[in-house]
């Protein structure tokens, strides 16, 4: 069996900076909002490249509080893509504004910046853009878009951990970036959390607000706000784990780049790398129109894949009222039936990805 993901390898390899890590939390005796909150925000706002981080409960609140900073609000239009994860819409909603749907390039999985303009109107207030699966989307292209119509460019960074753009992170470009610490991702928590970034200070202090019941000082709210604090336990293990997190995606490199080269000549199409832009490789993603069926012929030979994601989000039945039909995103559902994630992980030893390429040269050449 060779599982999609392997948490257990992962522990193994940093036991000792991990349980260090909790056992200094618990005999600090201080365990929310604390030391080790307060410097991971520095240090992940440092490695990203930008002024401000503030942490929060996961990645669908950092894009939800981000909205709700901005003055988000019901009436209000928020551009997206419909192959993403559904918490990249759902925050929107939340917000209570209506997600509108554009589709992706055709030679890639980020949205397509050519279209956006048919499609902003007066009550288009953000762009959440998403770089999937580690892959950037095309930023500068985005950027005179968002100037020209005066929006807010948000980063759906959740899958973007050290992806780069002309030597830029990911998280740096937009008026925030937004991070998820669901335990697969290439910085993962043991848990859940997420995190945003800015160079805006007055964001910055307003999510601050947000997070914590909108208050000012402890007990006295200033306007309404929730409970989305990223605990002194995860923020301790992200410490630790942020300082291997290069080293890590340098690994992940690696091993996509041998898949690329194993799989050469089949009737799939692998990751593309491209000279202005560092792939982090969240996934390996593969593309072929016999997915289904190479999907089950791996599982048969002990070989777990993932899709992601196997159902456009405009075409389900949360935004039924949406109106979306088939075929109104044609790439987008094109990509939906030929996507396939294969294993892809640090600790996945390269003779894995050796066996997993030759099963599936056998599928091709059945």
């Amino acid at each position: 069996m060779i599982p999609f993901i392997d948490f257990k390898a992962s522990y193994k390899l940093e036991q000792k900076a991990i349980d260090f890590a909790i056992k200094k939390v618990l005999n600090s005796g201080i365990y929310i909002l604390g030391n080790e909150v307060k410097s991971f925000e520095s240090e992940f706002s440092k490695y990203i490249g930008s002024k401000y981080a503030v942490s929060c409960a996961s990645g669908t609140d950092a894009l939800f509080l981000t909205l709700k900073a901005l003055g988000i609000k019901t009436g209000d239009e928020v551009i997206t893509q419909a192959n993403s994860a559904l918490p990249t819409a759902c925050a929107i909603s939340m917000a209570g504004a209506k997600p509108v749907f554009l589709d992706i390039n055709p030679n890639s999985f980020g949205i397509n910046h050519k279209l956006i303009e048919k499609i902003i109107t007066k009550k288009t207030k953000a762009v959440i853009a998403v770089h999937l699966y580690g892959i950037p989307f095309y930023i500068k292209n985005f950027l005179s878009v968002i100037k020209k119509h005066n929006l807010h460019l948000i980063e759906d960074c959740a899958q973007a951990h050290g992806t780069e753009y002309h030597g830029k992170k990911a998280g740096s470009f937009g008026f925030a970036g937004c991070f998820s610490f669901y335990p697969t991702k290439n910085l993962g928590a043991i848990g859940d959390g997420g995190i945003i970034t800015t160079n805006n200070k007055n964001l910055a202090n307003k999510i601050k607000l947000l997070r914590e019941y909108g208050q000012k000082r402890k007990n006295y709210s200033i306007i309404p706000g929730y409970n989305s604090r990223l605990d002194e336990l995860q923020a301790a293990i992200l410490r630790t784990r942020l300082k291997i997190l290069n080293k890590n995606i340098n690994l992940r490199i690696k091993k996509a780049r041998l898949y690329n080269s194993l799989l050469k000549n089949l009737p799939i199409i692998t990751p593309q790398e491209q000279k202005s832009t560092k792939n982090s490789y969240h996934l390996y993603v593969i593309r072929t129109k016999d997915r289904n069926n190479l999907k089950t012929y791996l599982k048969s030979k002990g070989i777990e894949t993932m899709i992601h994601y196997p159902y456009p989000i405009h075409l389900q039945t949360l935004y039924k009222h949406l109106y979306y039909k088939k075929n109104s995103l044609p790439y987008t559902e094109k990509a939906s039936k030929e996507i396939l994630s294969l294993p892809l992980y640090p600790e996945l030893p390269d003779n894995k990805i050796i066996l997993i390429s030759k099963e599936i040269k056998r599928f091709f050449n059945r």
